[in-house]
């Protein structure tokens, strides 16, 4: 039976392979553990207002692309049925071309059992037919309906031509405004994509941290809302003790006047009043529209309640750019349609929004006005009172009422 034998090694050798193995294995811990020596240091993470200024100065971006588009798409929308249009009238041209050739067929047709090939049928086969034309002799051949079936044709044949041009020119037109849409939409796409990815790396302490940032924001904006309606409801009882001592004054005028007219009629036996005044119909001197605070029409209160119970019922429905109902909205499509539903026809997108109407003073607004945001006025908001206005804000969010002083304010207007 074969034994197993330990082979005998110098110690000297196994030494040096001891040391050898040790030596290889701290290599690999180093090699582990270290990084390594060509690699960039790693960036800092960027704070947390860093990143909410970023997401908020997208989430803005994408407000003012999503007017863009907004824009964009309704003028693809008229012009794709400006170009339907035109290719019906095209349609139209084209039978009536058709028609008149067929009659022009019949007279064709009809002289040739007579004997012949007739001028209308040499017409029809010539492959100049201005160079036919300018034959006046074989003109004066032909009867005066085969004239005027000749003349019919040309007209319908001439006008064919034309409405194909224009619809052709329309069609290029349309074509170019669909990329102009794809472009826009693209860059709103762009914008809240970059948005998500920047919130989807936050750790849950840092999104913690920006939700403290997100209340803290909102305590504030609800801070000036209520320093406003604090404003507004001083300024209100002024004018409204302004107007009982313009009142009180007149009442004492109308007084004086009637004892002084007492007084003349006693002396001079007359019954005319001196000293009158055009105030019968219980309006005072100097109360018109520029001294009241709030609309001058009452009819607009009406319409303001109409599109703020619209409004209101769109609460929670989610914001969803280039919405305009009835399950999601962007901004403008939930003001556009409150109005809508008071009866005014507001434009698309907040660029024109904001130019209609009259412009009216933060501190004078009033329920109903539309409040415009940033410097581009990309946004908007229809208020509610008390420095409450609402609006649907972003993605993510939906329909809410929140402070005018969330954002940025543009400038106001009063749309009726």
């Amino acid at each position: 039976m074969a034994s197993h034998r330990r082979l005998n090694m110098p110690s000297g050798r196994r030494t040096a392979i001891g040391l050898t193995m040790a030596a290889l294995a701290s290599l690999t811990l180093l090699a582990q553990t270290a990084p390594p020596a060509h690699a960039a240091p790693t960036e800092p993470r960027p704070s947390i207002e860093a990143v909410k200024e970023r997401v908020d100065t997208l989430y803005q971006e994408a407000g003012s692309a999503t007017q863009a588009y907004n824009g964009a798409k309704e003028h693809t929308d008229k012009q794709r049925v400006r170009v339907e249009g035109l290719l019906g009238d095209v349609a139209e041209r084209t039978r009536k071309v058709n028609e008149a050739r067929r009659k022009l067929g019949a007279f064709a047709t009809a002289q040739y059992r007579t004997g012949g090939i007739s001028t209308t049928a040499t017409l029809l086969l010539a492959s100049d037919s201005q160079s036919f034309f300018d034959q006046s002799h074989l003109l004066a051949r032909m009867t005066g309906r085969q004239q005027q079936a000749l003349k019919t044709y040309q007209a319908q044949q001439s006008a064919a031509t034309k409405e194909r041009a224009k619809a052709s020119r329309n069609l290029g037109s349309l074509t170019t405004a669909q990329n102009d849409l794809k472009t826009k939409k693209k860059a709103v796409q762009t914008k809240l994509t970059e948005a998500r990815r920047l919130l989807s790396e936050l750790t849950a302490e840092e999104q913690a941290r920006l939700l403290e940032l997100e209340r803290k924001k909102k305590i504030e904006a609800e801070r000036k809302a209520h320093e406003l309606a604090r404003q507004q409801a001083d300024a209100a009882r002024k004018e409204r003790a302004e107007r009982a001592e313009r009142a009180e004054r007149e009442r004492r005028r109308r007084e004086n006047a009637d004892n002084s007219g007492s007084d003349d009629q006693s002396s001079n036996g007359s019954g005319a009043k001196t000293g009158g005044t055009d105030s019968e119909s219980g309006e005072l001197p100097g109360n018109g529209s520029g001294d009241i605070t709030g609309p001058a029409d009452p009819s607009y209160i009406a319409k303001a309640q109409q599109a703020i119970d619209f409004a209101r019922a769109q609460l929670g429905k989610p914001y969803v750019w280039g919405a305009t109902g009835p399950t999601s909205y962007d901004c403008s499509g939930l003001t556009q349609g409150a109005w809508r539903a008071a009866g005014v026809l507001l434009p698309r997108t907040t660029w024109d929004q904001v130019k209609i109407g009259k412009r009216v003073a933060t501190s004078d607004l009033t329920p109903g006005d539309l409040v415009f945001f940033y410097r581009d006025s990309s946004h908007v908001g229809l208020y509610l009172g008390s420095g409450m206005m609402i609006h649907a804000p972003k993605p993510g969010a939906s329909v809410r009422i929140e402070s005018i002083f969330s954002m940025p304010i543009y400038g106001s207007i009063r749309p009726a």
